[in-house]
């Protein structure tokens, strides 16, 4: 079956306006967290709610928390994004654990990414008109043509002195303006 029958929307990997770029703003406007007081499937909610949820309000300021009791409904996690996005997260039988996993997980991400097919793992605004970069991109094209092993292509190319061999020449015109200097220095001293 193709993606275009299930409905899915399809898209690039891409941050919301550039977000990072110069600072970062969390995307994550507000969480409404609906939960039943007296349920069983709700207990995980209801231990987050009892122990962590104040410490992540003030641990995200910019993140506005609801709490919406409702009788006899599963437990949901409902997240709203800057983008208009919203993300739904039923959140039956959960341990509290697992609550505090998913509302870090509606925090840090920009929208519902399991609702985007990708056609590409990657994406540019500006793509290159000369095509991929490959090893033999700009390689001479006689080497079509070369039959191999070749004496010529496989002999290694020397481009110059190694350090040893310049610290060898260095060393020994050193030596040699010594000796000059010395022999200088004798002669003047014989003539007087």
């Amino acid at each position: 079956m193709a993606y275009h029958q299930l409905g899915m929307k399809s898209g690039f990997v891409r941050a919301p306006l550039a977000n990072g770029i110069g600072r970062y703003v969390g995307q994550l406007q507000r969480v409404t967290i609906k939960f039943c007081k007296n349920h069983g499937d709700s207990r995980g909610v209801r231990d987050f709610i009892e122990h962590d949820l104040v410490n992540y309000a003030k641990e995200y300021p910019g993140v506005v928390v609801y709490v919406k009791p409702r009788r006899h409904r599963g437990p949901v996690i409902k997240a709203e994004y800057l983008s208009g996005d919203i993300h739904w997260i039923p959140c039956r039988k959960f341990s509290r654990e697992e609550v505090v996993k998913y509302m870090e997980l509606v925090r840090t991400q920009s929208k519902d990414g399991t609702t985007l097919r990708l056609r590409k793992y990657w994406h540019t605004e500006f793509p290159s008109i000369q095509g991929p970069w490959t090893p033999f991109t700009f390689k001479d094209p006689k080497l079509n043509i070369t039959e191999f092993p070749n004496v010529e292509l496989g002999a290694y190319p020397k481009e110059g002195p190694s350090a040893t061999e310049e610290i060898i020449r260095l060393f020994k015109e050193q030596k040699l303006s010594e000796e000059q200097e010395s022999e200088e220095s004798l002669t003047q001293k014989a003539q007087n």
